[in-house]
Order: C-alpha cells, then sequence, then structure tokens
C-alpha cells in the first residue's frame, strides 16, 4: 500500500507522460522549451491568474515571493505557527524576523484574530517593521482570505499565497493560487500535482512583478538577456522534462482527480465521525486534500495508532510533529506573549492516512479497520 500512489498515477497517464518526455529527449531541449510555455499558460488559465512563471522548486518560488516583497533586514514576516519550514525560511535568509500566528483550531490555517494581534503587537513594540503575511494552506484546505486580505489591506502587509499543498482546491469559487499579490505552489511528486523531481512556480496579476520574477529566475537577467544582468538573482528555472510531465497531470487534475480525492475523504470522515476530530472544511471551499488528517485523543491514542498501523504495515505520516515556534533554528524568534495553544494542540494529536485520488475503497477499507481496531 502506498501513502501517496505515484505508480498508480502514472499507469493511468502512461501514454501522454512517455510521449512527451520522447518529445524532449529528441528535442534535446531540456533548458526552457515549449512544454515550460505550454505548462506555465495553463497554469495561469486554470489559477485565474495574469501571470505565471515556474521555477525550481516551492520554496524558490516562495524566496522569490519574499524578494519582489523587498523583505530584509527589519521586516517582521507573520505566518501561521503551524505549517513547513519552507514558508518562513527565506525571511530568515534575508535577515528578517518571522512572526508566528497561532491556526483556527477547525481549518488549521492561520488564525486571522492571532495575525491582527501579533500585527499589533509588532506595531506597539516599534522595533519591527511589519512587511508581509504568508498565509499557507495548509493541507489543502484554503485560508479565510476574506478576513486575511481585509486585515492585510488594513495595515498595507504584502500578501504571500503558499498553495503548494492546496493546487486545485478552492475558496469561494476561485480556485488557490488567485489570493494575495503573489501566490507561490511545489510540484514536489507528493504534491496534489506534483512532478517528477522538483519544481515550482509563482502567480500574479502584476505586469511589473511578473517581469521582476522572470529576471531573478534567471540570475538577475535585464532585457538584453542572461548576459545583460541588472541585479543580483538566482538560478531558478522548471526543467523542460518536469514540464512535459506536469502538463497531462494538471489535466487529470482537473477532469477527475479533484473529485477523486473528494471522494475518498469523505469515505473517511464517514467511517470516523464521532470517533476523533475530521476535517472541518468551511462553506464555499473545496480542500485539495493534500492530506487526510485525523486529531486523536490524546498523544498517547496517536501513539496506539500510528504503533498499530506500523506493524500492519499501512504508512502513515504526521504532519507536522512540531510547531514553527518549537524548532530550534526559530529559538529566538519574538513571540510577543501569544501562547499557540491550537497549533500546539494540533500537533500534538495529529496523525495522516494514505491520501491520493486512486485509493481503491477495499484498500481503504483496511486503513479505515485498521484504525477502529485501536479504539
Amino acid at each position: 500500500m502506498q501513502f501517496i500512489d505515484l505508480k498508480t498515477q502514472y499507469h493511468a497517464l502512461k501514454t501522454e507522460i512517455d510521449a512527451n518526455i520522447r518529445a524532449v529527449l529528441d528535442s534535446a531541449q531540456f533548458i526552457g522549451g515549449p512544454y515550460v510555455k505550454e505548462l506555465e499558460r495553463q497554469l495561469a488559465e486554470f489559477t485565474g491568474r495574469k501571470h505565471c512563471i515556474t521555477c525550481a522548486n516551492g520554496t524558490d518560488a516562495l524566496q522569490l515571493a519574499y524578494m519582489v516583497a523587498g523583505v530584509g533586514p527589519g521586516d517582521a514576516v507573520f505566518c501561521p505557527d503551524m505549517t513547513f519550514i519552507s514558508s518562513t525560511e527565506p525571511a530568515k535568509m534575508f535577515g528578517a524576523a518571522s512572526v508566528f500566528c497561532d491556526i483556527t483550531p477547525d481549518t488549521y490555517c492561520l488564525c486571522p484574530e492571532s495575525l491582527e494581534r501579533q500585527i499589533q503587537a509588532v506595531r506597539a513594540e516599534g522595533k519591527l517593521t511589519p512587511k508581509a503575511v504568508v498565509a499557507v494552506d495548509i493541507l489543502g484546505n484554503p485560508c479565510d482570505y476574506d478576513a486575511i486580505g481585509a486585515i492585510c489591506e488594513k495595515y498595507g502587509l504584502f500578501l504571500i499565497e503558499d498553495a503548494a499543498q492546496s493546487f486545485g482546491a478552492s475558496y469561494h469559487g476561485k480556485r488557490a493560487g488567485a489570493f494575495g499579490h503573489i501566490a507561490t505552489t511545489s510540484f514536489f511528486p507528493a504534491k496534489p500535482l506534483g512532478c517528477y523531481g522538483d519544481g515550482g512556480a509563482v502567480f500574479t496579476d502584476d505586469d511589473q512583478a511578473a517581469d521582476l520574477i522572470r529576471s531573478l529566475c534567471v540570475h538577475g537577467k535585464g532585457p538584453g538577456g542572461k548576459y545583460d544582468n541588472i541585479r543580483v538573482g538566482m538560478n531558478s528555472r522548471l526543467d523542460h522534462i518536469q514540464a512535459a510531465v506536469l502538463l497531462p497531470k494538471l489535466k487529470a487534475l482537473g477532469d477527475y482527480e479533484m473529485d477523486a480525492r473528494q471522494q475518498v475523504a469523505r469515505r473517511y470522515s464517514d467511517a470516523f465521525a464521532g470517533r476523533f476530530v475530521t476535517p472541518f472544511v468551511a462553506e464555499g471551499c473545496v480542500s485539495a486534500w493534500a492530506q487526510y488528517a485525523l486529531l486523536a485523543e490524546d498523544p498517547a491514542q496517536r501513539d496506539a495508532i500510528v504503533a498499530h498501523l506500523d506493524a500492519a504495515g499501512i504508512p502513515n505520516m504526521i504532519y507536522y510533529p512540531k510547531p514553527q515556534h518549537a524548532l530550534p533554528v526559530f529559538r529566538d524568534e519574538p513571540h510577543y506573549g501569544e501562547t499557540f495553544q491550537n497549533a500546539d494542540d494540533y500537533c500534538a494529536r495529529t496523525f495522516s492516512l494514505p491520501m491520493h485520488p486512486y485509493l481503491e475503497e477495499a484498500e481503504q477499507r483496511k486503513v479505515i479497520d485498521a484504525v477502529l481496531e485501536v479504539l
């Protein structure tokens, strides 16, 4: 059994993927190329954005967003306490402070009330300049962009949507990737839209930001090309062969995989309702179900379930075992008295089960039965 079954997905799309890969090999055009341009066009259309710029990975996509926002020493970047480190890693790289905010107790996304408290605390202290907010669509569930967007507008903050886990999800009729000044995503193989290596993309409606990102991706190139360097940039491009893989996967995601993900999630939620805290998706929202995470009664029950699943050979994961404020690398970041109660509670009780659009009902029943055996 696979936690995320990339093998079955490949066999379902083998004809298209193999043909595209052969075309890349025959062309011997491995950097740039027509598949990259077509993928960027389709991704922009899929999200409803004006511009999509692909890059080497999701972390680079976030770093590019931070660079466009002008994050630097003395700035404060606000983000949820429960996420992967890449969401805030660039802040530390650029000399800014990561100011963590608690998550909501239901969606596990950035809590707007905690965000505003932290912004006000930073402003009151006067040592840091509030600069940007990184809203992470955790586990595939979109953030409350009405509330978060209003807060960013109120305090003049640059909003970045981290849609690495939510590509394909939607919030009030708009797809993930459509929010914020800039949105980013990751094509890491395990993501809802993943390639066969590393890859990422940046989305924006701002023409100047798009031009800047394209320059930054290729060593700060100017109008004269890669040898006309007008700024310090980076080397971050999506390989042609990865774009060739992603094109049929993007079609499958829109045609049937998102629907299949909803079916798998419903079967889990129906089986576990009343026994665990099951995932909550707000009205008007659709989750991409990057993961299906349950909350056990307490850490002891979670550990017993994980041990039982391991013994039965059923793959499982914990996303994530520690909140950001508890990581050694962020030990000295300012907290301003925020307790992170929801993030701490989530990390102590969460566990995730196999989740992908090719999970057959009979196989899923084995997972469900194994979890319930512990109860």
